[in-house]
């Protein structure tokens, strides 16, 4: 698959081919500012080879087609990438997951950055999809967080989505978030909430409470969506009681996945996790070479 093409892959699936491709050489020129002194020293020039990229756990895997892009962008025309799974499809250890055939030396001048891209986003994938199996046969669903890499947003989300996970707000110009900090500057949740409807009236606005004093404030005041922050579950319960449909309720603060389940019983529709991208572990990938 061309460089084109791959970018129109991109594309399909919401992510920026400009911005994927200003990441990809951004983290080559970190990667190879002059060349690769070892594969130039060790590897003749006119060697070719192939590599097998295979799973060395069980997983979600994601960022398989950036990864492709990357030795698109090291190698050109003289790459054929071959047997690449879907982003999103679920791998055992020891599966396949991609080949690449070409020059020897340009293949493992790309690895380590091919690597580094599918294994961070196969552990957002897989750390996502651990939530999503943990939520089935209940109506919550996970979303993720801003706690992401500066610089990976697009990418991580897009990982998260490949998990089964839905993305939160891109940004802070996409949609209204009302934190504590700006119920403190505005003097209370409500006056927070009137001055966001305001100014920006055709915008979504969330925001956060910590009792069910601010959620039954907010809810007369026609809130849509409210966060409930750090709440145990019958504190949340009671809030999804006193909500009685009136508003979509996002649990959030330090929820791990095994306790998911008791957080999706007290019957919020959200569970935002910051862990999913600010501290996931990353997939194990690796790729074997074999001389052509």
């Amino acid at each position: 698959m061309s460089a084109a093409a791959l970018h129109d892959e991109l594309a399909a699936a919401g992510l920026d081919p400009v911005e994927v491709q200003a990441a990809i050489d951004r983290a080559l020129a970190e990667d190879v500012p002059g060349e690769d002194v070892t594969s130039v020293a060790t590897i003749a020039a006119d060697a070719r080879g192939e590599g097998v990229f295979a799973a060395r756990e069980p997983g979600t895997v994601a960022g398989l087609g950036i990864a492709a892009l990357v030795f698109e962008t090291v190698l050109g025309d003289d790459v054929e990438v071959s047997d690449r799974v879907p982003d999103g499809t679920r791998v055992a250890a020891g599966d396949v997951v991609m080949r690449v055939a070409g020059p020897t030396r340009g293949l493992l001048t790309a690895e380590r950055t091919a690597l580094n891209f599918a294994c961070h986003l196969s552990g957002v994938a897989t750390a996502t999809a651990a939530w999503v199996d943990a939520l089935e046969g209940t109506s919550a669903r996970v979303l993720d967080t801003r706690k992401t890499l500066p610089g990976w947003r697009a990418l991580q989300k897009y990982a998260v989505r490949c998990g089964g996970g839905l993305n939160h707000r891109m940004s802070l110009s996409d949609r209204a978030m009302v934190k504590d900090n700006h119920v403190v500057a505005a003097g209370g949740v409500v006056p927070a909430y009137d001055a966001v409807r305001r100014t920006y009236p055709d915008l979504r606005v969330e925001v956060e409470v910590t009792d069910l004093d601010q959620l039954r404030e907010l809810l007369d005041a026609g809130c849509e969506e409210i966060l409930l922050d750090n709440m145990s579950d019958e504190l949340m319960a009671e809030a999804v009681r006193v909500t009685a449909g009136r508003a979509r309720l996002e649990a959030s603060g330090g929820l791990t996945v095994d306790r998911a389940r008791q957080v999706a019983a007290t019957g919020v529709d959200f569970i935002s996790v910051g862990a999913l991208t600010h501290s996931v572990r990353v997939f194990d990938i690796g790729l074997d070479l074999t001389e052509g």
